[in-house]
């Protein structure tokens, strides 16, 4: 097995997440530069994570949508402007005048070929 493989700088670390309000302190080598300041008047390191054994539905037995990443509101924001692209352009051809359309007109008979007489 290879040596010095895993690393050896654990230290005391707050994993926060900030979706279901819960944290807890645990022993980690998670790089970060916010600190807080933990239940026993100690500061620690912050790691804020999405989700964790409070949000995940897995622990919670109920699916939840944790929506941190704003996807939901991404995918509102494309529906709205499409919508409006919409009704920009049926205004758009509402306002143009259609093509006037000449009647046709009808042409007089004219003999044919076989119907001349020589």
């Amino acid at each position: 097995m290879k040596k010095d493989l895993h690393p050896s700088d654990y230290r005391l670390v707050v994993f926060m997440d900030e979706a279901a309000g819960f944290s807890f302190l645990t022993r980690s080598t998670a790089p970060t530069t916010e600190t807080i300041k933990w239940e026993d008047d100690h500061e620690y390191p912050l790691v804020k994570i999405h989700v964790s054994s409070a949000s995940h539905p897995f622990f919670t037995g109920e699916e939840k949508i944790i929506d941190t990443e704003g996807r939901v509101d991404r995918f509102a924001a494309r529906m709205k402007k499409a919508k409006e692209h919409q009704e920009m352009l049926a205004k758009k051809t509402a306002k143009k005048p259609a093509p006037e359309k000449k009647a046709a007109e009808p042409k007089e008979a004219q003999p044919k070929e076989s119907d001349k007489v020589a």
